[in-house]
């Protein structure tokens, strides 16, 4: 008959801790990773297509760039176009900038539901405006297929050619911004200051960019605590 040594049920124990160990980091990551609605607590805020303002190159009409349908904005830009407006040394841009619901305090969500079709590249997705010193406190990003904080972190890879929910949450007292895709905490870091802020969704042209920038959006909301 074998003998189990006091050295090999030592080392049996270590192992079954480590597995133990193991099965509890996994949890903790399952658990860290799962969807959550980030919209409980906030208040829903009105929004219609009244506080929708094109912002588009100046010297296009705005069907050329910018379409409604099927509730589905889509946005279009070239990096060759002209700015939003004459004598603005800004890139080329196609973008809703939400009116009535500016802020300088409070806590302030927005939400919608995004596409970015492949090929499209170094280009600001959603933003939002007021910072200090920078002219904004957060650009979500599209490089290569990936979602990006700026130029980093990356928040979402592999990107292209699906619908994802982003919500972003800003804590304009506390300066914080957290962004939620698929109800997955990606990203929670500090602002940029108090300023006045709004959201801004659609394509603005970065670093890098490809010739032609395409997203779409749907199933816009704003809220606020």
């Amino acid at each position: 008959m074998y003998n189990i040594s006091s050295k090999e049920m030592k080392v049996g124990r270590m192992v079954h801790l480590w597995m133990l160990q193991v099965i509890v980091l996994n949890l903790i990551i399952l658990e860290a990773s799962e969807a959550v609605d980030p919209t409980q607590g906030f208040i829903p805020v009105a929004v219609d297509s009244s506080n929708f303002q094109v912002q588009k190159p100046y010297n296009v009409p705005v069907n050329q760039r910018y379409s409604f349908s099927n509730g589905v904005h889509r946005f279009r830009v070239y990096s060759t176009d002209k700015p939003f407006k004459s004598g603005s040394g800004t890139l080329p841009r196609t973008e809703i900038r939400i009116t009535g619901h500016d802020y300088t305090s409070g806590v302030w969500q927005f939400e919608g539901h995004g596409y970015v079709p492949s090929g499209t590249t170094g280009v600001c997705i959603m933003q939002v405006f007021g910072g200090s010193p920078t002219a904004t406190t957060l650009q979500l990003r599209v490089y290569d297929g990936s979602l990006t904080s700026y130029r980093s972190p990356v928040l979402l890879r592999n990107m292209y050619n699906r619908w994802f929910r982003l919500n972003v949450i800003h804590d304009a007292a506390a300066s914080n911004v957290k962004v939620y895709i698929d109800g997955v905490l990606k990203y929670n870091g500090a602002g940029r200051g108090r300023a006045n802020h709004y959201f801004k969704f659609g394509v603005y042209t970065q670093n890098d960019p490809s010739h032609y920038m395409e997203s779409r959006w749907k199933n816009i909301k704003l809220f606020r605590k």
